[in-house]
């Protein structure tokens, strides 16, 4: 069940519930989970990291790049002295033999450096799903303890959106916005940021 659903659930058993009697007041508190989850320092740290590792991947790929173009030029050389008139059969055929054996090295290159690519990048992202995952579970268990600690009835994400990309949440009376005090909790111990160029 995805997150959308989950809030679309929550918000269904809600209208359900509902006290036939206004004596019985429900006690209900919002959060914005987009705010929680970008503004946590681990996500930023998170990101932080997946950079230098993506960095790391363009830069392998860049000097693989470097090696495919160099064998290019030599490639065009060969073609230039192919094309000479005066060379010999003997020449030729010892030029184009070469010529040949540059080529299925610069495809087989190119095919290792795509399949490269593609593995780091995929397992990169995988990476990056799973700390998401678990940072978004840290943060949701946060909104628990907290909805359990004050004893709200309710707690709704105002950041979630409905399948017609409408927030879902449009309106609630005396509810409580416990996205602050709950990002101050998770920042709490966040490192001092770094001066830029600073190590």
């Amino acid at each position: 069940m995805t997150f959308r659903q989950l809030t679309l659930a929550a918000a269904t058993a809600l209208l359900f519930s509902l006290p036939a009697t206004a004596q019985d007041k429900l006690k209900i508190a919002t959060v914005d989970m987009q705010t929680l989850f970008k503004q946590y320092h681990r996500t930023t740290e998170a990101q932080r990291e997946v950079n230098v590792e993506r960095a790391k991947i363009q830069q392998n790929n860049n000097e693989r790049l470097e090696t495919i173009r160099a064998l290019e030029g030599e490639l065009q050389g060969l073609r230039k002295q192919l094309d000479d008139p005066s060379l010999s059969d003997k020449r030729k055929q010892e030029l184009f033999k070469d010529f040949q054996m540059k080529t299925q090295e610069g495809v087989a290159l190119d095919r290792e450096r795509r399949e490269f690519l593609q593995r780091r990048n995929t397992a990169l992202n995988e990476k990056m799903m799973q700390k998401m995952r678990g940072i978004l579970e840290e943060i949701r268990k946060l909104v628990e303890d907290r909805a359990k600690s004050d004893a709200y009835d309710y707690v709704f994400d105002k950041s979630g959106l409905s399948t017609s990309q409408v927030p879902f949440l449009l309106y609630t009376k005396d509810a409580t916005d416990i996205t602050a005090g709950l990002l101050g909790v998770l920042n709490k111990d966040a490192p001092a940021p770094t001066p830029e160029g600073g190590k």
